[in-house]
């Protein structure tokens, strides 16, 4: 049975994120908090999947999120929020976090986010390819690569894999059979490989991803 934990500090969030779970995972255990305290208290009991606003009570954002992963190592955790500080975004990337959900998202957009990562993927905002492309735009061409690489750091096992098969011309579908992907999930996927590889389109990922050495 699938478990999920539900962290947010609003009543009709948590109502909310929980009619998604049990409309998109019949059957699944679903566990709400409504402050990192108890966030922290339920993370140690084990989850596929904790979502989790990023402002609640009891904590300061980034304490809160490193004691909440502390209490439950290894769970990807999607985080729900409103902010466009792009220093904090990356410094949660950085603590390893899934990916990020903004708080007015609806179900289907939510819904999206959870099953790229519990198919092993990242939901990436794309705050963070507008981020290294302003980077890049400088003409700079080691600071271009140092973008791109460090953006390519972010993808997944998963969507390198993904990223492979593109290299050799294989369309979503062929791709989804033969990592035995649904459709849709690969191409969340490849959303994704192109906006960590700050790519315009799949020749493009190629391209990069031959330069950075990643296939």
């Amino acid at each position: 049975m699938m478990s999920f934990l539900l962290c947010d500090d609003h009543a009709l969030v948590r109502d909310a994120l929980a009619g998604t779970v049990r409309t998109g995972w019949p059957g699944a255990r679903v566990t709400l908090a409504n402050d990192f305290p108890a966030a922290w208290e339920q993370g140690v009991l084990g989850h596929d999947l904790i979502v989790c606003d990023l402002v609640m009570p009891g904590s300061a954002p980034l304490a809160g999120i490193d004691r909440l992963m502390q209490a439950a190592p290894g769970t990807p955790l999607l985080i729900l929020t409103g902010t466009e500080d792009d220093t904090l975004l990356l410094d949660l990337l950085d603590r390893g976090v899934a990916g990020f959900a903004p708080k007015t998202a609806n179900g289907s957009i939510v819904e999206a986010a959870m099953r790229l990562i519990l198919a092993g993927g990242r939901y990436l905002p794309e705050r963070i390819a507008q981020i290294a492309s302003a980077r890049i735009g400088d003409g700079s061409v080691p600071a271009v690569r140092d973008d791109m690489v460090r953006l390519s750091e972010r993808l997944t096992p998963r969507q390198i894999n993904v990223l492979r098969l593109i290299a050799k011309g294989q369309s979503n579908k062929e791709i989804a059979r033969a990592l035995d992907l649904a459709p849709s999930t690969v191409k969340t996927h490849i959303s994704q490989v192109l906006t960590c590889l700050g790519a315009t389109n799949r020749t493009d990922a190629a391209v990069k991803a031959r330069l950075l050495d990643l296939i």
